[in-house]
């Protein structure tokens, strides 16, 4: 699609293509500080923050190839609605299993940024079952075909952003293979596949050290970055050329500046650009304001409640107003001199990193405590009382009494439905065949049944139909009788009569 905005568009398309360190000097402008690719977070106006803060470079939110390529609204609304002046350098990146699509989805983004990124890092669940992400990295013929066929179509420079495998020397051999391919500029993510949730722990800056020295583009590393120090020391230790941020950045986006300040400003500066680069999503406006007030959200739980329940985004920008005052109030009654709260740095109220709980060491005799973790983060919060009562409730399902105080959690008092005997799922209560829908459907048809309980008229229809057939000889038979001629086969001439055109009408 031709891009309206010729302006900001990539303007060197008949110029050579430039790659490493060429393309990350010029195009990228020696980008040091780097915000991270965040599904439904990296958004246009989040962006627009952490740039006005001291960000250099940003990536789109990833993009799913397929559904990029098919959907003319999912490209317009996520990428081609967001073009702004002040939003380059921009690196868009997407998800892909397949070569040609994801050369397609490509070529449809190139104009809006400045070079294309394969997702190789994703570690969640979906990147599992959709088979992409991290998820790809044992299948290096697949990368190697997709990287070299973008690298040799596109008019702009392909980039990946990767997660190590535990071995330092595969991850190396890993990132060689695809500079080879192609890619021009590597993010490596210190952190393994199974490095996420309460398994997180800390990023390897010596598999990262060990990947920039072995490769001659550019490498930003990821990891272990909660504040502007955590970048320098980062730089001089692996010697990478710029660091990504995520998380860090979401709980503060002031974080390349230094500055941690207080949570209202960058809120309200935020909430500011949404109103001036719409539409913005709710749902990613209200992730954010969770982000930001996340230390103090934990104090203020019906504000935090509020915050959960709204529905368009002034009423977002009133619970954030009301937190601002909440703070303000015990600034002048003195509590920012106290204790911090939960060991906090800085008093809740100002934006300060979230530390993620480091998970259990291996116990001494050197079993592991996997279990113990996994036991854990299950249980959050004590098993319901079985009456469900609103005190042992969980946050999600008072949610639920909200929209219907009538709604019963009780597992004892809830109906117990009996299985279809075919496939497992709940059977129709009337079904003639105690089945459920599908397979009742199926068995009705074959045996020319009805069910009258899943609306099903198989039987009835075929002996209506049986009837109007039998009404219709008889019909016939009478007018024998009363013409005495056999009745003509009208329809039977008629398609003789079709079939042979040059025929002649008899009159």
């Amino acid at each position: 699609p031709k891009n309206p905005y010729r302006s900001v568009s990539r303007k060197s398309t008949a110029m050579a293509k430039l790659q490493g360190f060429d393309f990350w000097s010029k195009t990228l402008k020696k980008a040091r500080f780097v915000v991270a690719p965040m599904v439904d977070q990296s958004e246009l106006a989040w962006r627009l923050l952490s740039r006005r803060h001291g960000a250099q470079l940003c990536y789109t939110p990833m993009f799913h190839a397929q559904v990029f390529v098919r959907d003319a609204n999912y490209r317009r609304e996520n990428l081609y609605n967001e073009v702004c002046e002040e939003d380059r350098p921009l690196i868009t990146q997407f998800c892909a299993n397949d070569p040609e699509v994801f050369l397609e989805a490509a070529l449809l983004a190139q104009d809006y940024c400045d070079a294309i990124d394969l997702n190789l890092g994703c570690p969640q669940m979906i990147a599992k079952r959709g088979h992409y992400g991290a998820f790809l990295q044992d299948e290096w013929e697949l990368l190697e075909k997709m990287i070299r066929l973008a690298n040799e179509k596109l008019s702009v420079p392909i980039t990946c952003k990767i997660r190590v495998f535990n071995e330092i020397e595969k991850t190396v051999s890993y990132a060689q293979m695809l500079e080879k391919a192609g890619c021009q500029l590597l993010t490596v993510h210190g952190r393994t596949k199974d490095q996420k949730g309460a398994m997180t722990g800390i990023a390897s800056w010596e598999h990262i050290k060990a990947v920039r020295k072995a490769i001659n583009i550019p490498v930003f590393a990821n990891g272990n970055i909660q504040q502007l120090n955590d970048v320098e020391r980062c730089i001089q230790e692996t010697g990478v050329q710029g660091v990504m941020s995520a998380e860090g950045n979401l709980h503060n986006p002031a974080l390349f500046e230094g500055n941690s300040p207080p949570v209202w400003e960058m809120a309200e500066e935020y909430l500011e650009l949404v109103k001036r680069y719409p539409p913005c999503t709710l749902s990613y406006v209200r992730a954010h304001l969770f982000k930001l007030w996340h230390h103090t959200l934990q104090l203020h739980h019906d504000l935090r409640e509020e915050l959960a329940k709204v529905k368009n985004l002034e009423s977002l920008a009133d619970v954030s107003k009301k937190l601002r005052l909440r703070c303000q109030e015990e600034i002048a009654k003195g509590k920012d001199v106290e204790e911090k709260e939960g060991g906090l740095p800085f008093p809740h109220w100002i934006c300060q990193p979230y530390v993620r709980p480091v998970p259990k060491e291996p116990v001494a005799n050197g079993k592991s405590q996997g279990s113990e973790v996994k036991k854990a983060v299950c249980q959050k919060r004590a098993l319901e009382d079985s009456d469900g009562s609103a005190d042992t409730l969980s946050k999600n399902k008072l949610k639920k009494r909200s929209r219907n105080p009538h709604k019963n959690f009780c597992s004892e008092q809830k109906p117990k439905y009996i299985k279809c005997e075919q496939c497992g799922n709940p059977k129709g209560n009337k079904c003639v065949f105690n089945l459920c829908r599908g397979c009742c459907k199926k068995k009705a048809f074959k045996e020319v049944a009805d069910c009258p309980s899943h609306g099903l008229r198989f039987k009835t229809k075929a002996e209506k139909l049986k009837a109007d057939e039998d009404n219709g000889k008889e019909a016939s038979a009478t007018a024998t009788e009363r013409d005495g001629s056999p009745p003509q086969p009208v329809l039977r001439q008629a398609t003789e009569l079709q079939l042979q055109p040059h025929a002649h009408v008899p009159l």
